[in-house]
């Protein structure tokens, strides 16, 4: 029995000693804790940004799971750059997007875009039927309620993630790739 507590008590130990797999947020994260250990404040807010943008790069990347695969015959180029793009002009959040491009040539743009300020200023206007009546047309993808503004499609999930579908595309044919989101999901894309 001795030697069962001494082996169960040596692999707790190890475990709890065994390093961490390293990843961008947490080497940022524990540089920052010892920057500020050190009293070296600027490097710490350097740290804890460079930990910031490593977590909504990892949630830009959770999002562009939620955009649909192209309908038949057409094709997909998912927007790598996007979630990028966001954080240089200084939106925050993360987002995502892909065009789509029918065997005609008409395109959507379908654009995600999450946990930023646009989506917070667009959230009393799509957050609310009344306002969203006023301002088109509403459709119904299931439970979530989107509106058509003169060929752009918009709509508010779990008040935190902004859909939008533009393009050449008829109204059918965004209606066509919004219709294969999965919404449920996409209201907690990041858990």
């Amino acid at each position: 029995m001795k030697t069962s507590v001494a082996t169960a008590t040596a692999l707790a130990l190890a475990l709890v000693s065994a390093p961490l797999q390293a990843d961008p947020v947490t080497d940022a994260l524990e540089s920052a804790l010892e920057n500020y250990e050190k009293g070296d404040l600027g490097m710490t807010a350097a740290r804890l940004t460079e930990a910031q943008k490593a977590v909504v790069a990892l949630q830009g990347g959770k999002l562009t799971r939620f955009l649909p695969e192209a309908p038949d015959g057409w094709s997909r180029e998912i927007d790598e750059d996007a979630n990028e793009g966001m954080s240089m002009v200084g939106m925050g959040g993360a987002s995502a997007a892909a065009d789509y491009i029918s065997p005609e040539g008409d395109h959507v743009t379908l654009t995600l875009d999450a946990d930023n300020p646009m989506v917070t200023s667009m959230a009393s206007m799509l957050g609310n039927p009344q306002m969203m009546a006023m301002m088109g047309e509403l459709l119904e993808f299931g439970d979530q309620r989107m509106v058509n503004q003169d060929g752009e499609i918009s709509g508010l999930v779990a008040n935190r993630v902004l859909i939008q579908a533009t393009g050449t595309a008829s109204d059918e044919q965004m209606s066509e790739i919004l219709s294969m989101m999965d919404f449920d999901g996409l209201a907690t894309y990041d858990k």
